[in-house]
């Protein structure tokens, strides 16, 4: 599926408006009644309009403009009276009389399901979609609800929608008494068909500049010119990279000296920065592409360096000195605040805007939401030149602001329960189609600093769809990686150079949510909608196709100097990203992890192309990658790459180079294949290094490159279960194949043994020392017995005795914390040992592998092998 988001004209006003043509629906699709007007756009959407009046709409609305569609398959039946439209997923029956649309005159049956359903149905299993901020939050908001049902269908109202004109502008529909216009989603349990048919019809976002997807620095804070180039000069010697840096509102005068707040502002301040294009011509130098922040809500005042300019384009006298409200609702006034106020700007070169709009849901035109027409206008007038890609920088407007990315999730508390959230709340979002939120990565203000919590949230950044380090304007808040201690400058450096190696993935996955509507962040029931737990694991995402997220987002136990995680492995094999371990699903499990540690997992076959070398900034397509490949299964990975920045993709179709890999347990091989499409935007030669993750070093190890034996350099990473062949030049038109094969044995890593796990589990935690050696020559005994750390001798807190237990027997108990509120209980218990025990007030549970309901009346009672008791 692919639907070009610049398919629409320029009208002679200068703004954009969608074609007029491509919203009329072939007339093959629509079926006429005096009242009611049905149109099948695609075989899972169809629209529903009923006009007492007999007139009905084919204007582009805000939210659908594509609704010229190929002829779905279907079979049609149709009299005067009567209509039946049955396509693979959906049959719709519709018998025309005076009472018009009522559950007796028209019935839908959901095919997958079986179930009757009707307009205005009730819909409690609707899915969260997505909410327009997440300011002044510390944990779950109400969500808006999403584009697909676990019951198999939405209702989706576009009655409030307004039109476009053929000038570009909005206006309100005719006022016709009854009037509906009503668009009916039938998904089934395929949720993705379901979101890639609404944009089939809506529209998909364009494909992001390349640089987004790095690093941005931002904060709210009164730099001058010269704290922003120490600043840039402090990231390259930390070799922590950038791609993007923002100023915040003090780039313009707020000390405006009239009536305005000076949250408002269009006109630099030059005491602060005196040589404006020379600062953004510095940037621009050292790979960064830079924005501004925009409060334009106050309008223009007399202050502004474009003010005279301004009143007169609009007709008033500037040396009566009148501030100039702002309406983005007249167009006269959005020319101007285009022409006349950004576009000098953007001259200097300001690359974007961060349009930070706070102020409301009204303007003069009834039922516009300022925000939505922002994003709109901002979003086509970045790309008026035909040369530009279309980007934008705000708060969530509504549906059709899907085509608009990318999203400012607004100003939060610093705290735990908002870490928590966000990975439920970006995941949700592909529900509505939004696939590109960006959060205050660390949080915004007020709470607590703490150099853990601002760990975790990086590490959770750099595994969502846009990373984005920003706070407040406050003395004692601060996201520099280096403001905390040395261990979290480490691990923040670590996190931020892993991002910057993750582009080429991210890239590849931006060009699949253009071309598929596939966001880059999605939830796991659309890959498992029959498992419960895909539901229930909220805060677990697919990463694009080949990896699944777990962040860590609760604060280690101080006894055991690490958290406690219960993740839920889906059906089939997974590998630990970063140390090759295998997982089994679909199963719970309860890992723990230290602050060193991002629980990220691939598949069976993954294939990641890494860039090398992430120490500088920007994200130019690299001269040398790392390709990782897990073992398991064969696999598959396309990347994609172009010139980043401009529109040029969508003629020549940028370029693709294919990945494969074949598996067995004796053998292994990759291949690169030739590049194809448009080479000139990639290196001719590329140096590649083939990590083979997952895997042991077999005693006779044998290496083919192309097919032939080779000597090629080799280095084994024990911790990460890593075989890296290379580095192997190979140029664009050539490709390369390589192979390693064991002489004898299997090739797959072994699981780690109780020994290393409690050994791992002993050197972390904070625990005496004469403890923990008896602990460690006990180990074979402990794990025939574990009740034998009942020993006196043993000197063990209820934590190290949940931790121990845990390991030793696989069985064990946690508290999920469900996103939106409540929680569930897990039990495991893998062996069936009778020695842990569940209760629930007196009566024995003994279901595992499920997480239970529970509330404070009723909580659970686990019984560690009597070595220690948890309520849960």
């Amino acid at each position: 599926m692919s639907i070009p988001f610049m398919e629409q004209i320029m009208a002679s006003s200068g703004f954009f408006s969608p074609s007029a043509k491509s919203a009329q629906a072939d007339p093959g699709a629509i079926f006429l009644f005096p009242t009611v007007r049905f149109t099948l756009l695609t075989p899972r959407l169809i629209r529903i309009e009923t006009s007492p009046t007999g007139q009905f709409e084919d204007r582009p609305s805000q939210v659908f403009w594509y609704r010229r569609q190929p002829l779905p398959r279907a079979d049609i039946q149709r009299t005067d009276h009567d209509l039946t439209i049955e396509t693979e997923v959906f049959q719709l029956t519709y018998h025309d009389s005076l009472k018009g649309l009522t559950r007796h005159t028209l019935q839908v049956l959901i095919k997958e399901t079986g179930a009757d359903i009707h307009l205005d149905d009730p819909n409690p299993q609707r899915l969260p979609g997505t909410a327009r901020t997440l300011d002044e939050t510390n944990g779950p908001v109400a969500l808006q609800p999403g584009l697909i049902s676990r019951a198999g269908w939405v209702q989706l109202d576009d009655t409030p929608s307004l039109v476009f004109t053929p000038d570009g502008w909005l206006e309100e529909r005719p006022v016709r008494t009854g009037y509906r216009d009503i668009y009916l989603l039938v998904s089934g349990q395929d949720y993705k068909a379901a979101l890639q048919d609404f944009q089939r019809v809506a529209g998909t976002p364009p494909l992001l500049p390349r640089a987004f997807l790095g690093n941005w620095w931002s904060r709210y804070w009164e730099y001058t010119q010269g704290d922003i180039q120490l600043l840039v000069e402090r990231f390259r010697q930390e070799e922590i990279p950038l791609s993007v840096f923002i100023i915040d509102m003090d780039w313009h005068i707020t000390q405006t000296g009239n009536a305005s707040s000076g949250w408002t502002g269009f006109t630099w301040n030059r005491a602060l920065f005196p040589d404006p294009p020379g600062l953004l011509s510095w940037l621009h130098n050292r790979g960064l592409i830079t924005s501004l922040n925009l409060h334009p809500a106050e309008g223009i005042h007399p202050h502004e360096e474009r003010y005279p300019l301004a009143a007169r384009a609009l007709g008033l006298d500037p040396a009566k000195g009148t501030p100039i409200p702002f309406d983005i609702a007249d167009p006269a006034f959005a020319q101007v605040y285009f022409d006349q106020l950004l576009h000098p700007l953007e001259a200097q070169g300001v690359d974007f805007w961060w349009i930070d709009w706070q102020q409301g849901e009204h303007t003069t035109l009834p039922n516009l939401d300022p925000l939505w027409w922002l994003n709109h206008l901002h979003f086509f007038d970045r790309s008026r030149d035909g040369e530009k890609r279309p980007i934008i920088f705000s708060r969530w407007g509504g549906h059709g602001n899907h085509r608009y990315p990318i999203g400012f999730s607004g100003d939060t508390v610093i705290s735990w329960e908002t870490l928590a959230y966000q990975p439920y709340f970006t995941t949700t979002a592909a529900n509505a189609a939004y696939g590109w939120w960006s959060h205050d990565i660390g949080g915004h203000m007020r709470g607590m600093e703490d150099g853990e919590l601002y760990t975790r949230w990086v590490q959770f950044g750099v595994l969502s769809p846009i990373f984005r380090l920003h706070c407040t304007k406050d003395n004692f808040i601060d996201r520099l990686p280096w403001a905390f201690d040395a261990e979290v400058l480490r691990l923040t450096r670590q996190a931020m150079q892993f991002r910057h190696a993750l582009v080429p993935y991210l890239y590849t996955l931006a060009r699949r949510n253009e071309q598929e509507g596939l966001p880059p962040v999605t939830p796991l029931y659309y890959d498992w909608p029959d498992e419960e737990s895909a539901y229930l694991a909220g805060s677990q995402y697919l990463f694009g196709d080949q990896l699944m997220a777990a962040p860590v987002t609760s604060p280690v136990d101080p006894d055991l100097n690490q958290t406690r995680q219960a993740i839920w492995f889906p059906p089939g094999e997974w590998f630990d990203f970063f140390t090759g371990e295998h997982f089994s699903g679909p199963q719970w499990q309860i890992n723990p992890y230290s602050l060193a540690e991002i629980p990220l997992f691939a598949r069976a076959g993954a294939i990641l192309p890494l860039q090398a070398g992430t120490t500088q900034n920007g994200c130019s397509n690299p001269n040398s990658l790392d390709v990782v490949v897990f073992p398991g299964a064969d696999g598959s990975f396309t990347l994609y790459e172009d010139d980043g920045v401009s529109l040029n993709y969508l003629q020549t179709g940028g370029c693709r180079t294919e990945f494969t890999s074949n598996w067995s347990d004796s053998s292994w091989s990759i291949r690169i294949f030739p590049a194809v499409g448009d080479t000139q935007s990639i290196p001719q030669t590329r140096s590649y290094r083939i990590l083979f993750r997952g895997v042991s070093l077999p005693e006779n190890l044998r290496l083919r490159l192309n097919g032939e034996q080779a000597d090629l350099p080799t280095t084994y990473d024990p911790a990460s279960r890593t075989l890296t062949v290379g580095p192997i030049d190979a140029t664009a038109q050539q490709g390369a194949t390589v192979e390693i094969l064991a002489g004898n044995g299997s090739l797959l890593a072994p699981a780690p043994t109780i020994q290393v796990r409690v050994m791992r589990l002993l050197k972390r935690a904070r625990m005496d020392t004469v403890t923990k050696w008896r602990i460690s020559t006990r180990i074979a005994e402990l794990s025939r017995d574990v009740t034998g750390l009942a020993d006196p001798e043993l000197i063990l807190t209820a934590s190290h005795l949940t931790a121990l237990s845990e390991t030793f027997t696989g069985a064990g108990a946690i508290k999920i914390a469900l996103p939106q509120g409540g929680s569930r209980v897990l039990l495991l218990n893998p062996n069936r040992l009778a020695g842990f025990k569940c209760r629930r007030q007196t009566r024995r549970i003994t279901r595992y592998q499920e997480p239970l309901e529970t509330d404070d009346s009723s909580p659970i009672e686990a019984d560690y092998f009597g070595l220690v008791k948890k309520t849960l």
